[in-house]
């Protein structure tokens, strides 16, 4: 199949020009439109000048910079930072020397307080625009590391017969012209590269990563070279490396454990006058499962959940996603029973045996799809509260649909995706709950993610 020809409009391949960036997208990408002449539409009329969208990374709102286009889409363009001519007053030295090369940060070159008001203020915009709500979002909870903070991370790597060369067509702060030789194949252990959906950049330590994942890392990639040597590898792979109470560890299948700090837990119930919670909660779980992945924001975040679940002023709480129990077993002690709900049957044993562990005895757990979590539900609807943590595509209608039937008193929404989390507020909305709070929480600093929890009453 032949390489698909370059799209020139409204600009050639690697066109230069000069860009005042306006704002940052959702995805940390600097946008600024530039004025194009009177352009031949499809019908073949030319149409009125016009503001024209171009996408930068690693540039910043404020910012004049020089720019090289390398792809047309329909409505925008994409381009390559080459110089930045004014500087933003916020723009930083990375911490990262593959900063720009890497495709995992987006901001490191943003002062820390900068990347929360962007946060912020992409909440906003999100809610506005996505579900048409204009609503006050509260200032975003930092995480307590700007680095060093994550505790898990998944290097990449291709097996030799199936790496190749970076192309024209890949994005990077510098792209090579048309013809010229490609560079010599290697063995990246890594991260995508910014912009490719194949190419490696090889990543020997990650600022963001623990300290004792990097140290651990040197020992991890030295191996998998000699085995990467050996034809070992047949195909793609991916490495572990997690870092939890006992060490750092490489085996998908070790059991590993997570200390959460927790503050006095204040129970609504008048049967229950207990003010504090367990001081310290412990979970199990396999080193593949799903856990957040920055343990320092941990308390806060769990603390919060619990506050906006029980301040609802339900005795009964639904924990579907629940995992191997993070939620449930922090929130247990505000509540009179809990019920968890996980598609993962190991991840159900696990909160079942660390509910046990903890000493908490009103948490059951059932391994189920979440869209049959109500089927068999003797709780009455106005006296539960549901926490939802879908992955990053969100809720799907099955389980709305359901949800809404049941139509619990309150509802606890956490997402890694506030896009998708705002689309299925929409729905909310449409079935009678009232959006009562909004708290990003920043577990991923130097990144364009973020947790967002949002609070709904019926």
């Amino acid at each position: 199949m032949g390489k698909k020809k370059f799209n020139d409009q409204p600009f050639p391949y690697h066109h230069e020009l000069d860009l005042e960036v306006a704002t940052l997208t959702n995805l940390g990408v600097g946008l600024g439109r530039v004025t194009l002449p009177g352009i031949e539409n499809p019908e073949g009329k030319t149409e009125n000048s016009s503001k024209w969208v171009v996408m930068v990374p690693f540039t910043l709102p404020g910012e004049r910079v020089k720019v090289r286009i390398y792809r047309n889409h329909k409505n925008f363009s994409e381009a390559d930072l080459l110089e930045v001519l004014t500087a933003s007053p916020h723009r930083i030295d990375p911490k990262c020397p593959l900063f720009g090369r890497c495709g995992g940060c987006q901001y490191q070159h943003l002062t820390y307080p900068e990347q929360l008001k962007w946060k912020r203020q992409q909440v906003e915009e999100l809610l506005k625009y996505m579900a048409g709500v204009e609503f006050a979002v509260a200032p975003v909870i930092a995480s307590p590391k700007e680095f060093g903070y994550r505790s898990k991370i998944t290097p990449h790597f291709s097996a030799p017969r199936l790496q190749r060369a970076a192309g024209a067509g890949d994005a990077g702060l510098v792209r090579p012209e048309p013809g010229s030789p490609a560079p010599a194949a290697t063995n990246p252990i890594g991260f995508l590269k910014q912009g490719s959906r194949f190419d490696l950049v090889d990543v020997p330590q990650c600022p963001i990563a623990t300290a004792e994942i990097n140290a651990h890392l040197p020992e991890v990639r030295a191996k998998t070279q000699r085995r990467l040597a050996a034809g070992e590898y047949k195909r793609d792979a991916t490495l572990l490396l997690r870092h939890a109470k006992e060490c750092v560890t490489t085996d998908y299948d070790a059991i590993i454990t997570e200390e959460i700090a927790q503050t006095g837990v204040r129970s609504n119930l008048a049967a229950n006058t207990s003010t504090a919670g367990p001081s310290l909660l412990q979970l199990k779980f396999l080193a593949r499962d799903f856990f957040q992945n920055n343990p320092f924001i941990l308390p806060a975040f769990t603390d919060y959940v619990r506050e906006q679940a029980a301040g609802s002023g339900a005795r009964f709480l639904v924990d579907s996603y629940c995992g191997s129990g993070l939620f449930a077993l922090s929130c247990a002690p505000a509540f009179e029973k809990v019920v968890g709900v996980e598609l993962s049957a190991s991840s159900v044993k696990f909160a079942t045996a660390n509910a046990a562990a903890n000493g908490i005895t009103n948490a059951t757990f059932l391994a189920a799809d979440a869209a049959q979590i109500f089927a068999g539900l003797t709780f009455p609807s106005a006296d539960t509260a549901v926490i939802i943590d879908p992955p990053r595509k969100g809720c799907d209608e099955l389980f709305l649909g359901q949800l809404f039937a049941f139509g619990p008193r309150a509802v606890v929404y956490v997402s890694c995706d506030p896009a998708t989390q705002m689309r299925d507020l929409k729905g909310f909305l449409a079935a009678g709950y009232r959006l009562t709070a909004v708290q990003p929480f920043d577990l991923f600093p130097q990144t364009r993610h973020l947790e967002c929890v949002i609070t709904l009453a019926k």
